[in-house]
């Protein structure tokens, strides 16, 4: 089953986050399919960036979100299109 949720990076107390997509077993920062995003919570406001036509295209080929990135696409949803 496959996965889109959060693989951490950055250093030590400083993360980072890349949103990926995954299979469900791997570990967190395991090879993963595809990154479609990333997260940064640190910076003020924190820093989201996504692609919600990958999301949309993995979440139509049966992979699931993780509460966390549901959570994310939730607070930031599409920029309507122009």
């Amino acid at each position: 089953m496959l996965m889109i949720r959060l693989a951490r990076f950055g250093a030590k107390k400083k993360p980072f986050y890349r949103v990926v997509v995954i299979e469900k077993g791997r570990a967190r920062n395991s090879r993963s399919l595809e990154v479609i995003g990333h997260y940064d919570p640190l910076s003020s406001p924190a820093k989201v960036h996504l692609e919600h036509e990958r999301i949309a295209y993995w979440a139509k080929a049966g992979a699931q979100l993780s509460l966390t990135m549901a959570r994310l696409l939730k607070n930031n949803p599409p920029a309507p299109a122009v």
